[in-house]
C-alpha cells in the first residue's frame, strides 16, 4: 500500500474574524511545534536515580508569507487574511483563534483548532521585490480536533 503523504502546500493556516475563519494569504511556510516539559526528581528511597514525569505542554505556530492587498477599494481580496488584518489582531492584546488545515477532501479532512497570543509580528519590504511578513503565535490551552464556532 503507497503512502499518500499531505503536502506542505496543502496545510493552510486560519485566524478567526469575527464572523469566519480567513486564511493567513499567500503563505510560504508555516509550522506548528509542540513541546513538553519533563519533570526530573530524585527522593532518598532510590539514591541516584533520576525519576522523570510529563511535566506541561506548550506549542507555538510559525508563519511565513506574501503581503497582499486586502482592502476592497482596489480590488484586494477581502476573504484572506494578511499583514494588515494580522497587526489588528496583534495590537488586541487578547487571544487570537487559529486553525490548521490539511486541505484533504471533506470526509478525510484534518483540521488541529486552538487559540494563542501573537508575540512576534514583522514586515519585510525590500526594494523591488515583494513585501513579506512573518509571525509566531504561542498557543494557549488545548489544541483541538473540534471547530468552535462550528461543533
Amino acid at each position: 500500500m503507497a503512502n499518500k503523504f499531505i503536502m506542505g502546500d496543502k496545510l493552510i493556516l486560519f485566524v478567526w474574524d469575527i464572523i469566519a475563519w480567513k486564511p493567513i494569504a499567500c503563505l510560504t511556510s508555516n509550522s506548528l511545534k509542540r513541546t513538553k516539559e519533563v519533570v526530573s526528581t530524585q527522593t532518598k528511597c532510590e539514591p541516584g536515580v533520576v525519576i522523570n514525569s510529563p511535566g506541561a505542554k506548550s506549542y507555538t505556530i510559525d508563519f511565513e508569507g506574501n503581503y497582499i492587498d486586502t482592502t476592497s477599494a482596489i480590488g484586494g481580496d477581502e476573504s484572506k487574511a494578511s499583514h494588515d488584518l494580522l497587526m489588528e489582531l496583534f495590537d488586541l492584546d487578547e487571544t487570537t483563534e487559529w486553525r490548521l488545515d490539511t486541505g484533504l477532501a471533506e470526509a478525510t479532512r484534518v483540521s488541529y483548532f486552538g487559540e494563542g497570543i501573537f508575540t512576534d509580528l514583522e514586515l519585510t519590504a525590500p526594494a523591488n521585490e515583494i513585501a513579506n511578513f512573518s509571525g509566531t503565535i504561542n498557543g494557549s490551552g488545548l489544541i483541538t480536533f473540534v471547530d468552535p464556532h462550528n461543533p
